[in-house]
């Protein structure tokens, strides 16, 4: 790529609390609900994830649903709710910011900005979130070239934010077996490219519940800093997701399998 980078590939650490993401630092391991429902259930799945050893707990409070009549989030309540159980169980979170009107209570509430596939493509927001002293995992549109990609982080970096951790979580393709197609060689040509640490979605990735295993194994031996994947109590019940949303026991698998 010949346009002028600010992230050229040397390699950039990101701090949250007392993790370091990125580099030769620990794997990363985000669970968590596609969306806040309840306080019982965000509680539930803290104090879960926080026994398996998850790092980062993330919950959707402001949802972007292609139809409108679907759950759109319990946003400032749900964000609250989110804060609670991360400091009840001493763990960061994540949340996604759809637009600027709620920046200030993402600023005040979560540790984590997440920028969702939608809005990769907002630059006016990238700019305004290169501004913020805060971590932004930016993930990349849902048929986002790796260029564009690229470039949107640039946005986010030329405008003062170099804390930007990345997230591969598929892109459209023509077969419709998974819900997207899970890029894996993205992994390393976005570190080649920019330096930044990044992370693999395989719930969004797939789509597939029995796929999310698989991929999140082979994902970190692409080597990903980490892995975010959608979990919830009673997948069955849950009211965004669920399909694709894994158990407490079936994460803990995942978890332990990884951990060796």
């Amino acid at each position: 790529m010949k346009d002028k980078k600010i992230l050229n590939g040397q390699e950039i650490i990101v701090n949250v609390r007392n993790l370091k993401i990125g580099g030769k630092n620990p794997k990363i391991f985000i669970g968590g609900p596609c969306s806040v429902e309840s306080e019982k259930q965000i509680m539930t799945t803290a104090k879960h994830l926080k026994e398996i050893g998850v790092d980062i707990l993330r919950g959707g409070v402001f949802k972007p649903r292609t139809s409108p009549y679907a759950f759109q989030g319990l946003e400032e309540e749900g964000l609250k709710m989110l804060r609670k159980a991360g400091d009840e169980f001493d763990l960061p979170i994540i949340t996604e910011l759809m637009d600027e009107k709620n920046l200030d209570l993402m600023l005040e509430y979560t540790d984590i900005i997440q920028i969702g596939s939608r809005n990769m493509y907002n630059y006016p927001l990238l700019k305004t979130l290169g501004g913020v002293d805060k971590p932004v995992l930016l993930k990349r549109g849902m048929s986002a070239t790796i260029k564009e990609w690229v470039l949107a982080a640039e946005y986010l970096a030329a405008h003062g934010n170099k804390n930007i951790i990345l997230c591969e979580r598929g892109v459209r393709g023509f077969d419709n077996y998974t819900r997207n197609m899970l890029d894996l060689a993205a992994v390393p040509i976005m570190k080649k490219e920019t330096g930044l640490p990044i992370i693999v979605d395989p719930s969004h990735g797939t789509g597939v519940k029995w796929l999310i295993p698989p991929m999140t194994k082979a994902a970190l031996a692409a080597g990903a800093d980490g892995i975010m994947v959608e979990v919830h109590p009673n997948p069955s019940e849950a009211l965004s997701d669920g399909d694709q949303s894994l158990t407490f026991e079936e994460y803990e698998n995942i978890y332990k399998e990884c951990a060796k």
